[in-house]
């Protein structure tokens, strides 16, 4: 038997400084805070167009040594966008922040990387409608990523709109 999961709810990080780590996901994502624990120097974030309760739960710890990158833990966090478009403009938003990594077209999706301030690397990636993944249907190579080509191509192509809740005007 197995757990019947339908996707990931939240990501819960520990960080050396809440507020500093409030702050960037505020700059990066437009999170805002849905929740404190003082007792447990917590907060929870939403994403802005969320329908969930939190999607990032953040508990301050205070200056600990860093893990050397590569080691057993947690490798990154994946936020999904919902057009190439806000892809690239995360591209922008991260490079700004002085916190983008990297880059990647993983064939079915396409993924922008960057760090934190406590060094949590995550990414921001968009995926390819479904009926487009063919081979990549079972592969996921690393190879370089033409943002602007990947943009003239899917240009207006929404993915990811099923996940968000439409909202009555």
């Amino acid at each position: 038997m197995t757990v019947n999961a339908v996707r990931l709810n939240h990501a819960v990080l520990f960080v050396a400084d809440l507020e500093r780590s409030i702050t960037f996901y505020q700059q990066a994502f437009g999170m805002e805070v849905m929740a404190r624990e003082p007792r447990a120097n917590a907060a929870f974030l939403r994403l802005p167009l969320s329908g969930n309760h939190h999607d990032l739960g953040l508990f301050g710890v205070g200056a600990q040594p860093s893990r050397p990158s590569g080691s057993l833990g947690l490798y990154h966090l994946a936020w999904q966008v919902d057009t190439i478009e806000e892809l690239e403009e995360a591209r922008l938003t991260l490079a700004n922040l002085d916190a983008f990594t990297g880059e990647s077209s993983h064939g079915a999706t396409k993924s922008v990387y960057a760090k934190d301030p406590d060094g949590n690397e995550f990414e921001v990636m968009w995926m390819l409608p479904k009926a487009e993944w063919g081979a990549y249907e079972t592969a996921a190579p690393v190879d370089r990523l033409d943002l602007p080509g990947e943009v003239r191509r899917w240009a207006g192509v929404r993915t990811a709109a099923e996940l968000v809740p439409v909202v009555a005007s």
